[in-house]
């Protein structure tokens, strides 16, 4: 793996952090909600926009009820591997629809206990160590999450995608023996996105997200998402194992969900500040 200077590397992640600021905020996800609920997750509203295909709404709305439930608890492991260092986390996460979400780390010990909470646009961080509960300014929510290739910003912006973004199939047939689709995003004028484009493929047959590929306000490629190892976990099918990929370096992200259960009653004061701090 080809090293880089780590002061280049700080000064080109602070210059990214600039960028985002000065136009304008990001979304995640479809992807999505990954974090907390293993796949995209995109509230669909009433159609507002002429230019998003009535059948493009339809398509997004049922991979979102194939593989979302009302709410969701699991387990995943996330392994980060950077320029200079790696690491491996395990963690519980509990979500209610996109706008509540709660992730536990449960090891390594040394980190056991941190958690981040997410309530609406709102984020949290609790630090067991220092017992100290931190809500994310707006100045940081650019930055890592758990020191990963998400942001904090990819946990408050993931149910936006169709309110934020125009969306047209840009592709219909075979890929590689697979049919699916290509959708391609392009930000609405007043969106609140840093995103100049979102490149999304899902596979007919099953309506599973293969890749997603974000791209900057100059059009160059910035970040992939790849899912894979699709299997069933909660009765469902889903993508087991995400990666996200920089595209100016080895550096990655990898998302391996180990358990997973939908529609688990969770209610929406379960999503609180004790909560946070507790150790179970």
């Amino acid at each position: 793996m080809q090293r880089v200077d780590t002061g280049q590397w700080r000064m080109r992640a602070a210059t990214q952090r600039q960028i985002g600021h000065n136009v304008m905020k990001t979304l995640q996800n479809v992807m999505f909600t990954l974090l907390v609920a293993s796949v995209p997750a995109t509230t669909l509203p009433a159609p507002t926009s002429a230019q998003t295909d009535p059948r493009v709404l339809e398509i997004i709305d049922e991979v979102d009820r194939l593989m979302r439930g009302e709410s969701s608890t699991g387990r995943m492991r996330m392994e980060i591997d950077t320029e200079n260092w790696s690491r491996t986390l395990e963690m519980r996460v509990w979500s209610l629809g996109t706008e509540y979400s709660l992730i536990r780390v449960e090891s390594p010990a040394r980190e056991a206990g941190s958690a981040t909470l997410k309530v609406e646009n709102e984020v949290w961080n609790y630090l067991p160590k220092a017992d100290r509960t931190m809500k994310l300014p707006p100045s940081m929510m650019l930055g890592a999450w758990m020191s990963s290739h998400f942001t904090n910003d990819d946990l408050v912006k993931e149910s936006r995608i169709v309110e934020d973004y125009d969306i047209v199939i840009s592709f219909e047939g075979d890929r590689d023996g697979e049919e699916v689709w290509e959708f391609t995003m392009t930000p609405r004028p007043e969106a609140p996105v840093i995103w100049g484009r979102i490149v999304q493929q899902i596979r007919k047959r099953d309506r599973m997200p293969i890749w997603a590929r974000y791209f900057d306000e100059d059009g160059t490629l910035s970040r992939t998402f790849t899912f894979s190892e699709f299997g069933s976990l909660g009765g469902r099918l889903v993508p087991t194992r995400t990666v996200i990929q920089p595209a100016d370096s080895e550096e990655r992200t990898v998302v391996t969900y180990l358990e997973l259960e939908f529609d688990v009653g969770l209610e929406a004061d379960f999503f609180s500040l004790r909560n946070l701090r507790a150790r179970r």
